[in-house]
């Protein structure tokens, strides 16, 4: 599962998902990428289990990039424990995920090919994701 080796806070707040993606939000890597419509967190097991998809699919005929990590911890207090006393420990690593972003990158697969491998992926995710393209600079 992905972590983060050193963290600066431990335990960070929330936050806001507003907006749109302003980075990560266009193929950099392959030809096709999954993106993301909505907003979301995608947790760690969520990734993996997204990334062993896709990677099933690609094998030894291409090569795949995860472009999310999961940043935050998500903190939870243990079952059947009274309020107050400060804020529970970590459980679990998140990434924040906003529309737009591009989660995972894949190259050496036909269209079809690639649509069937991030449909496999998109079902193992909590956002709704759609296939695009890359762009080419000038077209």
């Amino acid at each position: 599962m992905l972590a983060p080796r050193k963290i600066k806070y431990r335990k960070p707040q929330k936050g806001k998902m507003r907006g749109m993606a302003n980075t990560g939000d266009y193929v950099a890597f392959g030809t096709f990428g999954l993106k993301a419509l909505e907003c979301g967190w995608i947790t760690s097991r969520q990734i993996e289990a997204a990334r062993i998809t896709i990677s099933r699919r690609v094998r030894k005929v291409g090569r795949m990039w995860i472009r999310i990590f999961p940043h935050k911890a998500i903190t939870k207090k243990p079952a059947e424990t009274r309020m107050g006393k400060g804020k529970g420990s970590p459980e679990y690593w998140v990434a924040v995920i906003k529309p737009g972003r591009i989660l995972f990158e894949v190259e050496g697969l036909d269209e079809a090919g690639a649509q069937d491998a991030f449909k496999v992926a998109s079902h193992k995710l909590p956002v709704k994701t759609k296939m695009v393209g890359r762009r080419e600079l000038g077209a």
